[in-house]
Order: C-alpha cells, then sequence, then structure tokens
C-alpha cells in the first residue's frame, strides 16, 4: 500500500514504517474493557504496530489510564470515543481520549497499519519535574469539552511530526545503546510540536494539575465498575464511592469520561457483551444477564444503538470473520 500524502513521503515515515512488522490487533482487556499495558517503570513508554482490517481486529471498547498517540498510515481509520466518533484520513494523528471508553470502528474496506504511541504522564512530567515541562502534556490534558484532538494532513506541521514519528520508530525499534534517552528526546520534541499546534499555551500548570486529580480521583470508580459491572451500579452509589455530592460526582465524571454515569456503566457492559458473543457459547439471553440486563429485548435495543448491529448478528459476522 502507498501513503499519497506528499507531507508523509518526504518525512520518511513510509521508508522505515516499509522496514517494520506490523501485527494483526490482538488485545487482552478486563471485563470492563480496561486495558493494562506492561511499562517498565524506568521507561514507560512503547510503541506498538498494528494492522487493522475489517472484522480482524479485537473488537469492543477499552479505557486505560496512559496517554496515547495513534496513527493510521495506509487508510483511513475510525475512532469512537466516548459519544464521539472522528475519522482519520491517512497520516493523521489523534491525541486520544484515553480515560473514555473509546475504540477503532469496524467498517466495510478497513485496512490500514497504525502506529500506537503510549506512555505514562510521569516519563514527562511529574511532580519532582521542572515546572515548565507541563507544557508537554497539554494537548492531552488542555482540551476543551466536546474538542477532538486530531492533527489534520493539511496542516503546516504535520511533515515536522511525521519526521519525529519516523525518528521515533527507527530509534525505538533499534535497541542500540541507549535508545531509551534517544526515544525520550525525540519523543519531547514531538509532544512540542503537537502542544503548539494545540495553541494550549495559555493553559495554566494549576489547571493541568487539577485534570490529573479529578481523572485520579475516578479511578477508584472506574476499578469498581470493572469489578461489579453485572450488579445494579447506581448514580449515588457512584457519588458515595468518590466522596462527592450528587451534583458534584455528575458534573466530574461527565467532564472525565466523556459521558454520563449512567451511560458509561451501559458502554461497559455493552463492551463485555461483545467479548462474550465472540468467545463464549453462551445464548444472547444469557449473555445478556451475565452483563447485567435484566430484560432482553431493552439489551438488543441498547447494542443496536452502540454496535449498529443485533447481538445475534454480531455473533454470525465474528463466526464469519
Amino acid at each position: 500500500m502507498h501513503l499519497k500524502r506528499r507531507s508523509t513521503e518526504n518525512s520518511g515515515l513510509l521508508r522505515i514504517a516499509d522496514r517494520l512488522t506490523f501485527e494483526p490487533h490482538r488485545i487482552r482487556v478486563d471485563p470492563t474493557g480496561h486495558y493494562e499495558e506492561g511499562f517498565d517503570r524506568e521507561f514507560p513508554f512503547i510503541i506498538k504496530l498494528f494492522y487493522f482490517r475489517h472484522q480482524d481486529f479485537t473488537p469492543g471498547l477499552t479505557w486505560h489510564e496512559r496517554l496515547e498517540l495513534y496513527l493510521p498510515l495506509d487508510g483511513v481509520a475510525r475512532m469512537q470515543m466516548g459519544t464521539r466518533r472522528v475519522e482519520l484520513r491517512p497520516g493523521e494523528l489523534l491525541v486520544v481520549d484515553n480515560l473514555q471508553l473509546h475504540s477503532t470502528v469496524d467498517f466495510p474496506g478497513l485496512n490500514t497499519r497504525v502506529i500506537v504511541i503510549s506512555f505514562l504522564p510521569e516519563f514527562v512530567y511529574s511532580l519532582g519535574s521542572p515546572s515548565h515541562d507541563y507544557f508537554f502534556l497539554l494537548p492531552f490534558y488542555a482540551r476543551m469539552d466536546s474538542q477532538t484532538q486530531v492533527v489534520r494532513d493539511d496542516t503546516p506541521t504535520l511533515p515536522k511530526i511525521h519526521e519525529k514519528v519516523a525518528q521515533l520508530l527507527e530509534c525505538y525499534f533499534s535497541h542500540e545503546s541507549y535508545y531509551q534517552a534517544g526515544c525520550k528526546a525525540y519523543f519531547l520534541e514531538l509532544l512540542f510540536l503537537l502542544a503548539q499546534h494545540f495553541r494550549a499555551s495559555e493553559f495554566l500548570r494549576s489547571q493541568l494539575i487539577r485534570q490529573q486529580e479529578r481523572a485520579a480521583r475516578l479511578k477508584p470508580i472506574f476499578d469498581f465498575i470493572s469489578s461489579h459491572y453485572s450488579e445494579p451500579i447506581t448514580l449515588n452509589l457512584g457519588a458515595t464511592l468518590a466522596k462527592m455530592s450528587l451534583p458534584s460526582f455528575t458534573r466530574l465524571f461527565k467532564k472525565v469520561a466523556g459521558m454520563t454515569f449512567v451511560s458509561y456503566v451501559t458502554h461497559v457492559r455493552l463492551s463485555r457483551a461483545l467479548r462474550l458473543l465472540k468467545e463464549s457459547s453462551l445464548t444472547v439471553a444469557e449473555v445478556a444477564s451475565e452483563v447485567g440486563f435484566s430484560d432482553q429485548s431493552y439489551f438488543d435495543r441498547k447494542f443496536r444503538l452502540a454496535f449498529g448491529q443485533t447481538p445475534s448478528n454480531a455473533r454470525k459476522n465474528i463466526s464469519a470473520g
């Protein structure tokens, strides 16, 4: 496949990518879609090279604490994040809303290699870092409500961004002496370009810390849902677990997760249901009950709204694929 984007060709990104191996997208997630990556705490930075094809990748919505960049190389890719859906043309770069339930969307014709760059915030900035280092994380935290952070193919800085991604790939997969230091240097340059592009310079360090604290405050709620998704989980229970008033919890949860608390729980259950349809021999009614739906017709309706097909058709399509 050839990417007809002059900026990408000039940067050498395809030249580097063509020398590397892209594996089919196969990941392990917990029942709620939590995708845990095994980071080296001394070097919490990972680049994954995936191949996405129609009906040939791990289905379901995921979320994770690590921060992530997503760049399709050869074809169109679509990403669902919370209630939003974004289409990416080849070479465009997405700053993923990591705490929102998100997934690559399947569609006929999906056929592209994707570069996924993941890291923990402390790789770049922590409490012991110089105060100005927070600037590197602004694209991940300084987003306006309902805003999707995408570097489009007509962006003047995109060739420079591709150049840095190419240098990162070459350095990361070389595993030469001190490659970690090289990766961090190139990655900081990439983050600097992104922060400049999204013009977030007026976002204060105090606001960044507050955003991080908000996400950390809700993590126990995500963990609770991970263990109890099949049980009745009310908004009042969520507020109690967060030790917040109901109105404050409602506002904070939607701000961080990108959807209401009830919608989030429903999406978690549906994501687990999709995996059970793929991996188990349970009937549709049994799957509905297993993930916490007492009414199968309601489950069918919600499943169809989320995935564009009935549970029965989803199982047939998975089997056919």
